[in-house]
């Protein structure tokens, strides 16, 4: 029986809106560093950060700079990356700060 390796069923699972947004969750709520890689694998997964670059109409090297470990997206570039992949963000309630 043959075996996928991990990176190809990731890639193949983050062309899937729901599977990309759970990921980025995941990742978000893990660190701004790991929601940036996890923000980059997405992007690959829909058509590569050059391509997503020119739907998004945002310059393919600042791009690549925002989504390396240290970027910093300004909020306008993030929005329009994700429209792109179809996602948006969302807000929910913290779970664990009523008691504080």
């Amino acid at each position: 029986m043959a075996t996928k390796k991990y990176d190809d069923l990731l890639f193949e699972d983050l062309q899937d809106a729901e599977e990309a947004a759970a990921y980025l969750t995941a990742c978000y709520e893990e660190s701004e560093e790991v929601f940036l890689q996890g923000l980059r694998k997405v992007a690959e997964a829909h058509g590569g950060v050059a391509a997503l670059a020119k739907a998004a109409n945002l310059n393919r090297e600042s791009l690549y700079r925002m989504l390396s470990d240290k970027g910093n997206p300004r909020l306008s570039s993030l929005s329009a990356i994700l429209e792109k992949i179809g996602l948006r963000l969302e807000f929910a309630p913290a779970r664990d700060k009523r008691a504080a």
